[in-house]
């Protein structure tokens, strides 16, 4: 990623009063620990977000067209199938169109693919349980490592498991498999229907949102929550760099409006970092008009009309120093806004050049997610195991629609840790119990397949515009769509069908929650040292560059740089916020957030360091010390032991790495002191243990 060369201008007069600079020592307080919790709020609330409009109106006419094609075509009985298949739309609903045609051609090879193992695992109860625990496994292992986002393995499970009672056994597997890819084929033309009206607006807004999260980010300076919000911002200027990329393709990448797109995106990226700067340099809020301007920023990236004027930021540089920290984040605003304001940028120039390849290689994605640092690995087999147990153990149980508490425990799996899993097993309880009201008050009124399928589509469309908000909501919406398709399958006694539905989703919820907490339950907390450790390793590599004087980092290797580190920044958070909804917590867990805070700020400032212009550089001496302080930060990590820092060298260009080193330090020494004292307390206990067992021996032998 180039840097964006800054103005030593500021636009402003000689300042009229001194420039507040705030003494190293001021540190902007540490944000409040993420509390994952099981109550009420967590349940029946809404999550903050907009509602997922458009998703919901193409899921529900992809579902009623391809179930009412099907259903004209073939068999009607059949035709649920592709109402099934249609579910493709649900996918790759934020990426470029280019890239979206492709992805969702493999997706429904997918459903294809899981409704063929499921045709064939029918041959026996048993069979199919196991197949159905096969299709969540392997679908979990290469959603997650090829990252394909919500809702992931969830609905390939789903038609996996409803295609363990379609009619017609072994010798209708083709049958199946075509009428699958028919509804792939419906849902695929629904998703890429808007592609010729809108054919860059994934990209786009991929990169307005992360101009609303810098916009978010200058809000927070002096606030609390700061560190939360700084996070967002730099995933969403992750996500903006991933969509980017997969939206160069070879005639479009060299125009003039994909190079305005990509300086766009590079100066948001650059404007972040010189936030961060700002923001850990100050304690007080920064004036509300650099936010107004972000923002107006972000609408001007499809409407170079909207663009602000930099003069708007005229009053606000003014009395500031030119070169100081305020004054080079406004300035940047401003240029920003010079190029935003052009509908095109010239297609070639400095920081334009493309540095990366549009498709990370799919055999190293899935090789890497096998590795031991990686949380894709269990994730996949916690999935595969639970579902499979929760079929077979519905099948002990003498319920014959088994797969419905298998598909239940993958949707409950999706929470990610014992905390969000119990909220969607309690969630996906209540909506079921509410779903198959609804759905049974449907059926007793014995619609006519025209009103099933506009029903089905309807419900759909429901579901999918609230599950983004709640999961209750959208499993009260989602529980009549699949028993209308399952029903129009393979038909069953409505009174038997609504208790054993309501009894196959609570044992459902039940063995997902126990799954949850008895299998690999704290995989995220023994991987959080090692995710420290990567971070201070690229954070040590990138300051050594920055400072070192012999040292010239070219526009390649700053990219590598600064995406790398960004990279194991997220996964730090991600990994922390996964691991402190284990239940019970874990001891060595939350002491720990002040060592993430401490060390996911020295990343950004490392970031900071590097995004500046000619960056001050130091003697050898002072870098070599420097150099020192990080090894010995990572040892201490990797030892779980206090680390014997000694004294820092004083960087005076960058006062706040010396006092994040400091305070990273002395986290670390709380946690460690804290863990001796967690495992004194639990041996003392179990001493007592001991001494009251010997005593009721003893007694027993009076």
């Amino acid at each position: 990623m180039h840097e964006q060369a800054t103005s030593g201008d500021g636009g402003g007069s000689e300042p009229s009063t001194p420039e507040w600079r705030p003494p190293a020592r001021i540190r902007p307080k540490v944000a409040d620990l993420p509390k994952p919790r099981v109550d009420l709020k967590a349940v029946f609330g809404l999550a903050s977000g907009k509602w997922a409009w458009t998703i919901a109106i193409k899921a529900a006419i992809a579902m009623t067209g391809s179930f009412a094609l099907a259903a004209v075509l073939f068999d009607p009985r059949s035709a649920a199938l592709a109402a099934l298949g249609s579910m493709t739309v649900l996918y790759e609903r934020t990426t470029p169109y280019a890239h979206r045609a492709v992805a969702l051609a493999l997706v429904g090879a997918g459903f294809v693919l899981s409704v063929a193992v499921g045709s064939l695992a029918s041959i026996t109860p048993w069979a199919a349980a196991l197949g159905i625990g096969l299709i969540a496994g392997v679908a979990t292992w290469i959603c997650q490592a090829l990252r394909v986002d919500r809702p992931g393995p969830l609905f390939v499970t789903l038609v996996g498991g409803i295609s363990t009672i379609a009619p017609g056994r072994l010798a209708a597997v083709p049958m199946h498999a075509a009428l699958a890819a028919f509804g792939a084929a419906v849902g695929w033309l629904v998703a890429m229907a808007d592609a010729p009206f809108r054919g860059r607006a994934p990209e786009n807004r991929a990169v307005a949102e992360a101009f609303r999260k810098l916009a978010k980010l200058l809000r927070a300076v002096g606030t609390p929550a700061l560190d939360h919000v700084q996070h967002e911002a730099s995933l969403a200027v992750a996500e903006a760099w991933r969509l980017l990329l997969l939206a160069q393709t070879r005639g479009y990448r060299d125009t003039p409006a994909a190079a305005r797109l990509r300086a766009l995106l590079r100066w948001v990226s650059d404007i972040h970092l010189a936030a961060t700067d700002v923001s850990l340099a100050r304690t007080d809020p920064l004036p509300e008009e650099a936010a107004r301007f972000a923002m107006g920023l972000a609408d001007a990236v499809g409407r170079p009309g909207l663009c602000p004027d930099p003069a708007d930021l005229d009053e606000i540089r003014r009395g500031l120093r030119p070169r100081s920290l305020e004054a080079r984040l406004y300035t940047r605003l401003a240029r920003t806004a010079q190029t935003a304001r052009k509908p095109e940028h010239e297609a070639a120039g400095p920081g334009l050049g493309l540095y990366d390849t549009r498709y990370p290689s799919v055999l190293d994605s899935l090789r890497s997610s096998l590795s031991r640092d990686s949380l894709v690995l269990p994730t996949a087999l916690r999935m595969a195991l639970t579902v499979t147990v929760a079929g077979l153990v519905a099948l002990a149980f003498g319920l014959e629609r088994f797969y419905w508490a298998s598909i239940t425990t993958a949707a409950v799996l999706q929470g990610g840790n014992v905390v969000l899993t119990v909220n969607r097993g309690v969630q996906r309880a209540l909506g079921t119990l509410i779903g198959v009201v609804l759905a049974v008050g449907v059926l007793l009124l014995h619609p006519p397949l025209p009103a099933v399928i506009v029903l089905a589509g309807l419900f759909m469309g429901l579901a999918q515009l609230m599950i983004t908000r709640t999961f209750l909501y959208g499993s009260i919406m989602l529980t009549p769509m699949a028993l209308l398709i399952a029903q129009t399958a393979a038909p069953y006694p409505l009174p038997e069908l609504a208790q054993a539905r309501v009894l196959e989703t609570v044992l459902g919820s039940v063995v997902g929650m126990l799954g949850a907490f008895l299998l690999w339950r704290q995989a995220s907390a023994s991987r959080l040292p090692r995710t420290i450790i990567n971070v201070l390793e690229d954070a040590r590599t990138v300051v050594n560059e920055v400072l070192d004087p012999d040292v010239t980092i070219s526009p390649e290797r700053r990219y590598r740089l600064r995406r790398d580190l960004r990279a194991d920044l997220i996964s730090l958070r991600g990994v922390y916020d996964s691991a402190v909804g284990d239940v019970p917590p874990a001891e060595t867990t939350r002491p720990l957030w002040p060592v993430v805070i401490a060390t996911q700020r020295t990343g950004y400032l490392a970031l900071a360091a590097l995004a500046r212009e000619n960056p001050p550089r130091v003697s050898g001496i002072t870098l070599q010390r420097v150099d020192l302080a990080f090894g010995e930060l990572s040892a201490a990590m990797r030892e779980r032991r206090a680390p014997r820092l000694g004294a820092l060298p004083r960087l005076v260009d960058y006062p706040r790495i010396n006092l994040e080193l400091r305070a990273l330090a002395s986290a670390m020494r709380t946690a460690v002191a804290d863990d001796e004292r967690a495992a004194a307390l639990e041996q003392e206990r179990r001493a007592r243990r001991e001494q009251r067992r010997a005593r009721e021996e003893v007694d027993a032998d009076l």
